[in-house]
C-alpha cells in the first residue's frame, strides 16, 4: 500500500470536498485541499526515505490482478526516472493550493478539480501497466479542462476546447499504439517489456513508436504540436498554470523515456536523428517565438517548448550523461517555470496588465514591486542556465552527453539556450527596469502625471510560494549530487538498453 497511499491520500480528498454536506466556506475547502496535499507530500518523502538508488528497476511494487481477460492489472512501482516527478508534482500541487486565493466561484469543484489532477498524476508516473498508465493519463484530461474553461481568462472557451482537442487525439494515439502491440505480438500483456526483433517486426516497430511519439509530442509539446500550449497559459489562471508547466508537460517527456525509448529500443535506434533534427527545430523555434512576444505569460509558455525540446535531444542521444540531464531539466523545468508564472501572476494582479509595451520600471524600489522584480531576475537568470542555478546542471548534463553523438543538433540547442537570455532579457529590461509606469511612455515623461503611480504592496504570504521555489532553484544548483544519486542507475539502465540493442554508445 505504500504507492497506492499517494493515490488514496488526494482521491480521498477529492471526494471529501464532493461529499462535504452543506456548503462549507471557501477558506476551509481551501485548507482541505492544503492538508490533503502536504499529507499526500509528506508520504512522497516517506517514499524517498525508503527508495534504494542503488538498485536497477522498480521498487516497492504492487501488483493486483485486476481485469485480466483485457490485460489490465494494477501495477505499481517507482525507480530513478519516476520518483523525481512524483516529488515535484506533490511539491507543485501543494504550491497551486496555497496560491489560490479568493476563489468565489464554485470553489469546492475547484479544489476537488486539483486534488483528481494530482492523484491522476501520481497514478501514471507510477504505472506499470500500459493500460493503467493510460487510465491514468486521461483521468487527468477533464479535470484540468475544466480548470480552464470555468476559471480562465475571456478567451477561456477557445483555449479549454482546443486543450481539449489536441489532447485527446493524443490520448487516442497513444491507446492506438498500446493496442497495437498486443495485436501485433499475439498476447493481451501489457507490461513494460522491451519490445525487441525477436518480438516484432521492425517495420511494426516503427509504425508502433511513430504513433507513441506524436501521442507524447503533443502533450510535452513539440514543434508543430505546440499551438494549444499558449493558448492555454494565456488564459488559464495563475495556479492552474502553474500546475500545467511544473506538472502535466511531464506527462509527455515522461512516456518519450519509458514507453517510447523503453519499449522499442531498436527502432529508437533508427529515428534517433531525425528525433534530434526534430528537438533543435523546436528549441530554435520556441526561443524566436518567445522573443517575439508582448505578453508576459505567452513568452514564459514559448519558452517550455524550447526547453522541452532539450530533453528530446537527451533522450535521442540517449548516453547515461543526456538521461540523467532529462531527468535533471525536467525537475528543474518544473521549478524555474512555476517560479515564472507565479511573479508573472503577481505582476498582473497589482498592475492589470502582462503587456511588456505597457509596463516599465516595476523594480522601483518604493513605489513598485521589487522583491517580486528580484525574484523574477533570479527565475530568470535560471532559466538561461546561468552556472549555481539548477537550470545550468540539466542544460549541461544534456549538451554533454548529446554533442559526441549529435554535435549539429547538440550546438543548434546551444543557440537556443543562448536565445533563452535574449528574451527573458527584454523581459526584465522592458518590465522592470526604467521609470515607473504601467501604461506607454508619453512624448514628455518628465511631466506626465502617470509616472506618481503607487502600486499596491505584496505581501509576504503572496510571495512565499514563489520565495521557496527559488530557494528550491538555487538548492539543486549548487547541491545537484541529490538528483544525481537519486537519478543515475535508472539512467545507466536506460542508456545501457539502448546499446544492448545497438544504440548510440
Amino acid at each position: 500500500m505504500t504507492l497506492s497511499l499517494l493515490l488514496l491520500i488526494p482521491f480521498l480528498g477529492a471526494f471529501l470536498l464532493l461529499l462535504w454536506p452543506s456548503e462549507p466556506a471557501p477558506g476551509r475547502m481551501r485548507a482541505i485541499a492544503i492538508t490533503t496535499l502536504a499529507l499526500q507530500l509528506i508520504w512522497s518523502l516517506w517514499v524517498l526515505f525508503r527508495f534504494d538508488p542503488s538498485l536497477e528497476g522498480m521498487q516497492l511494487q504492487e501488483s493486483y490482478r485486476w481485469v485480466a481477460s483485457l490485460g489490465l492489472d494494477y501495477r505499481l512501482g517507482i525507480d530513478g526516472l519516476s520518483l523525481p516527478l512524483v516529488l515535484i508534482n506533490g511539491a507543485l500541487t501543494l504550491v497551486s493550493a496555497v496560491c489560490t486565493r479568493d476563489i468565489s466561484q464554485r470553489p469546492r469543484i475547484y479544489f476537488a478539480l486539483l486534488l483528481l489532477i494530482s492523484a491522476a498524476v501520481n497514478g501514471a508516473f507510477l504505472a506499470e501497466n500500459l493500460l493503467l498508465f493510460f487510465l491514468f493519463y486521461e483521468l487527468e484530461l477533464i479535470p484540468l479542462w475544466l480548470l480552464i474553461s470555468i476559471w480562465g481568462g475571456t478567451g477561456r472557451a477557445y483555449a479549454a476546447t482546443k486543450f481539449l482537442i489536441f489532447t485527446a487525439v493524443s490520448g487516442m494515439l497513444i491507446l492506438g499504439a498500446f493496442l497495437g502491440l498486443a495485436l501485433l505480438t499475439g498476447t493481451a500483456d501489457f507490461s513494460l517489456t522491451p519490445v525487441l526483433s525477436d518480438r516484432l517486426a521492425m517495420g511494426s516497430q516503427l509504425v508502433l513508436l511513430v504513433a507513441l511519439m506524436i501521442g507524447f509530442a503533443i502533450k510535452i509539446p513539440l514543434v508543430p504540436f505546440h499551438t494549444w500550449l499558449p493558448d492555454a497559459h494565456t488564459q488559464a489562471s495563475t495556479p492552474v498554470s502553474v500546475l500545467l508547466a511544473g506538472v502535466l508537460l511531464k506527462l509527455g517527456t515522461y512516456g518519450l523515456l519509458r514507453f517510447c525509448l523503453g519499449l522499442f529500443p531498436e527502432a529508437w535506434k533508427l529515428v534517433a536523428p531525425v528525433l534530434a533534427i526534430w528537438a533543435a527545430v523546436s528549441v530554435l523555434y520556441g526561443s524566436l517565438a518567445a522573443i517575439a512576444q508582448r505578453d508576459m505569460k505567452r513568452m514564459v509558455a514559448y519558452s517550455s517548448v524550447g526547453h522541452m525540446g532539450m530533453i528530446l535531444l537527451a533522450a535521442a542521444a540517449a548516453t547515461p550523461v543526456s538521461l540523467l540531464g532529462a531527468v535533471f531539466q525536467m525537475v528543474s523545468h518544473g521549478l524555474i517555470s512555476a517560479l515564472l508564472f507565479l511573479l508573472v501572476g503577481i505582476v498582473y494582479r497589482k498592475t492589470g496588465t502582462r503587456d511588456l509595451e505597457v509596463l516599465r520600471g516595476l523594480l522601483n524600489p518604493e513605489r513598485g514591486l521589487p522583491f517580486t522584480g528580484t525574484l523574477m531576475i533570479l527565475g530568470v537568470m535560471a532559466s538561461a542556465g546561468l552556472p549555481g542555478m539548477a537550470g545550468f546542471i540539466s542544460e549541461f548534463l544534456i549538451f554533454r552527453g548529446s554533442i559526441g553523438a549529435y554535435p549539429l543538433a547538440t550546438l543548434l540547442c546551444l543557440v537556443g539556450s543562448g536565445l533563452t537570455a535574449v528574451y527573458f532579457l527584454l523581459l526584465v529590461n522592458r518590465a522592470f527596469f526604467g521609470r515607473l509606469a504601467i501604461t506607454p511612455p508619453s512624448p514628455d515623461p518628465v511631466s506626465d502625471s502617470r509616472l506618481d503611480i503607487r502600486l499596491a504592496g505584496v505581501a509576504l504570504r503572496e510571495t512565499l510560494p514563489a520565495l521557496g521555489l527559488s530557494l528550491a532553484v538555487v538548492g539543486l544548483g549548487l547541491v545537484p549530487a541529490g538528483l544525481g544519486w537519486l537519478s543515475e542507475t535508472t539512467s545507466t539502465a536506460m542508456a545501457a538498453l539502448a546499446a544492448h540493442s545497438g544504440g548510440l554508445l
